[in-house]
């Protein structure tokens, strides 16, 4: 059996038709991408425009809204104690007096530095306008950020309550040495000595 083969259909006139449309409307395309784009140029310009008075429109909008919070949420922060000499005559004498106590090699005296530096730290807190029975109440009363050594105050309170009320208390020289350093920092941090 013979079989009759075809030739293969010829593909290149399509290929060269297509060729001859691109050759004959490239420049007309050319043409249009060259309009388009300088349209796009042309229009960007007072859009860009527009858009840079809206930036600077809304920069200024938040900064008088900031202004406004500002104002709003001011705190001003008042003194709760007034500002003058570093405490009174009275509170300076007692505080050389826990000094000279502290350095003495009688327990007892020991003690009663801690004593007199706890009445000055009562003094302080009433003049910052904590009020309580007791120092231990107006120490409760303060909030952490209001006094950076509250911690202090509160370990030096302890051992002056554990001198005034247990008995038979045992105070090294050392013990009452750091208890005072607590109280110096205390008063120091509000220029009270």
């Amino acid at each position: 059996m013979n079989s009759v083969i075809s030739p293969p259909t010829d593909s290149f006139p399509l290929v060269q038709e297509i060729a001859n449309k691109i050759v004959f409307w490239y420049p007309y395309a050319v043409e249009a991408v060259k309009h388009i784009f300088g349209f796009l140029i042309g229009i960007s310009i007072p859009i860009s425009f527009f858009f840079l008075i809206g930036i600077i429109y809304c920069v200024e909008n938040l900064k008088l809204i900031r202004n406004k919070e500002a104002l709003m949420h001011d705190l001003k922060v008042e003194p709760a104690f007034e500002e003058g000499n570093a405490g009174d005559t009275v509170m300076a004498h007692r505080w050389e007096n826990a000094m000279k106590n502290v350095e003495s090699p009688n327990e007892n005296d020991w003690k009663q530095a801690i004593i007199d530096a706890d009445i000055i730290l009562d003094d302080l807190l009433t003049k910052m306008g904590y009020r309580g029975e007791s120092i231990g109440e107006k120490l409760k009363r303060v909030a952490t950020g209001d006094m950076k050594t509250l911690n202090d105050a509160w370990e030096a309170h302890k051992v002056r309550n554990d001198i005034a009320h247990t008995p038979g208390f045992v105070l090294s020289q050392h013990e009452a040495r750091q208890t005072i350093a607590r109280y110096r920092r205390v008063f120091e941090e509000f220029f009270y000595i």
